[in-house]
């Protein structure tokens, strides 16, 4: 029941036709929509659940989460391999393109509801997700990384490891904090500087990681986001003299960027001319495919980069099944893994486990119902529990280091308290 993954002219046809459907509806839906009547079950055949995706797979600056989709494919594939969820095939559509721009985003949305109609998005991976709320009000189950607002609160939307950016009342993921203090013997007398970019995920980053940090002890010298989203600065000399004098006119112990690789790229180079050897840490670059290039392996190398999830060097047999679904979903070709195909395939799977519970009679009714109660427990992620995860992240994670051209485990997969999110 998998369809061929969509190329992107294919894509910009469907957005073009979209339009044109948008145009000619009086209130914003189609008939058969989510929002119709109880007991809907719209996406959902005798035999197959439809599903979508939404993933950035171009962009502006170069970067791709394309392998998001392999990631879902892939446990999509298992699932029906096994017998389908209850009898049922997943007829997974494959992942539309927003490209980070969020009208294509709310675009892709709009689609995959109202031309697909999908019974759920999983995976939704993008920096922008302007198509949440239209997701919400239709009642879409939606599955993707919650490393923006939408995925904390909303009764529709999960985050497969939880809600990582939270609202006050919420709690905070502490592994990178405290996954730094490991590796520098202990927060105390420690400082860190934080920089991200100026969109609406970057300022919440800052604000939840300058707390993080704080509360596991470290001293915040430093935390802005002040790179532009739209490009990649040719020059970074401003932002590295700012923060090597930001320790009360001292470099900070730890720089830690909450950024994308290519801003990562030029940031750690620049800082590493200027002479800088303190640690350097993002929650990005874990992916074999940039050791490719000498100038990116050098611009990474000693990088210590953030987990949420079990690095792929983890003997625990869950990875091992990881890897030969992602073999299997590659036409049987070893590719190099990377923590996007983590995202695509763990969003998958915490649809599929819902789903599962939910039974035979599967409706939006009956899968919010099975969501309400859901838990288990040693995933690759942690154990898992909704509607926990709606407010708060599942608090596990580990800190891989590249070294000589090949990543190692610098701070094992382990799960920490949360703290209260203020």
């Amino acid at each position: 029941m998998l369809r061929p993954i969509r190329t992107l002219a294919a894509a910009a046809a469907a957005l073009a036709l979209v339009s044109a459907c948008n145009s000619a509806s009086t209130n914003g839906t189609l008939p058969g929509t989510p929002g119709d009547a109880p007991g809907n079950a719209r996406g959902v055949s005798a035999d197959s659940i439809k599903v979508g995706g939404i993933v950035s797979m171009t962009s502006a600056s170069g970067y791709s989460k394309k392998d998001t989709d392999l990631g879902a494919k892939a446990r999509y594939m298992r699932a029906n391999a096994e017998g389908g969820v209850n009898g049922r095939k997943i007829d997974y559509l494959g992942a539309e393109d927003d490209g980070q721009d969020p009208a294509k985003n709310m675009s892709a949305a709009r689609k995959l509801v109202q031309q697909d109609k999908v019974f759920a998005v999983s995976p939704m991976s993008s920096v922008t997700f302007s198509g949440a709320d239209f997701l919400e009000q239709e009642k879409v189950p939606t599955f993707g990384w919650g490393t923006l607002p939408s995925f904390c609160g909303p009764k529709y939307i999960y985050g497969f490891n939880g809600c990582l950016v939270p609202t006050p009342g919420g709690t905070l993921n502490q592994t990178w904090p405290e996954g730094i203090g490991k590796l520098l013997g202990g927060a105390q007398g420690k400082s860190v500087a934080i920089i991200a970019n100026d969109s609406d995920a970057g300022k919440f980053g800052i604000r939840t990681f300058q707390q993080g940090f704080t509360s596991a002890g470290f001293t915040v010298s430093y935390a802005k986001p002040s790179v532009p989203a739209t490009a990649v600065p040719s020059d970074w000399s401003a932002y590295v003299k700012e923060i090597l004098g930001s320790n009360g006119g001292k470099a900070p112990d730890a720089v830690v960027s909450v950024m994308q690789t290519p801003n990562n790229i030029g940031l750690f180079t620049a800082l590493k001319r200027s002479g800088y050897k303190g640690l350097l840490s993002d929650p990005t670059d874990y992916d074999p495919g940039l050791l490719a290039k000498d100038a990116t392996k050098q611009a990474l190398d000693g990088v210590h980069v953030l987990l949420q999830f079990q690095p792929f060097e983890s003997a625990d047999p869950k990875m091992a099944q990881f890897k030969a679904d992602i073999k299997a979903a590659a036409g049987g070709q070893d590719v190099p893994l990377n923590m996007h195909m983590l995202t695509g395939y763990m969003s998958a799977d915490l649809f599929v486990s819902i789903a599962q519970k939910a039974g035979k009679n599967l409706t939006v009714e009956s899968f919010q119902a099975a969501a309400q109660g859901f838990s288990d427990t040693g995933t690759l992620v942690g154990d898992r529990a909704e509607p926990k995860g709606q407010k708060d992240s599942f608090g596990c994670g580990a800190l891989v280091q590249l070294k000589n051209g090949s990543y190692e485990v610098s701070v094992p997969f382990e799960c920490h308290e949360p703290i209260p999110f203020k």
